[in-house]
């Protein structure tokens, strides 16, 4: 039952469903992260880029970061989708596997494995605006709709 829940919820992590998680759950996954990333009011870049705001944020938006840089010099993936936004769908995907969203990123990370840990990471920093204030993460994700 477990699985197939995670399969609707992912299935349509792009259509109007609204996600939910569990914010001690993502704190915990987020462990994974926290040698490169940091969240929260004193949030700083470090091999990776701070993490607040990112739900809802353009990729390659974080102010003073260095983000990969392809074989001509210019930078690679992040920059290039200027358009692009940090939304369900491609959290998921990035958070799944980092290499097959973003071929050049620097970051050495294999990805989660549990569609759980996903979901509830991606939860756990839909909490911090972009100055690392805590919110409500449902309404930050419903706004993604």
């Amino acid at each position: 039952m477990r699985l197939l829940v995670a399969a609707l919820f992912f299935a349509f992590a792009g259509s109007s469903v609204t996600m939910a998680g569990d914010l001690a759950a993502g704190k915990k996954a987020f462990n994974k992260c926290k040698s490169c990333h940091t969240v929260g009011p004193d949030a700083k870049n470090k091999v990776g880029p701070l993490l607040n705001g990112v739900v809802g944020r353009q990729w390659g938006a974080v102010e003073g970061y260095k983000y990969s840089k392809g074989k001509d010099g210019t930078l690679m993936a992040m920059a290039e989708a200027e358009e692009r936004i940090w939304d369900v769908a491609s959290l998921t995907e990035f958070l799944r596997k980092p290499k097959d969203l973003v071929k050049k990123t620097k970051m050495s990370f294999p990805g989660l494995k549990k569609d759980e840990d996903i979901e509830n990471v991606i939860f756990y920093l839909a909490q911090f605006d972009a100055e690392g204030n805590e919110v409500d993460p449902e309404e930050v994700l419903s706004a993604l709709e």
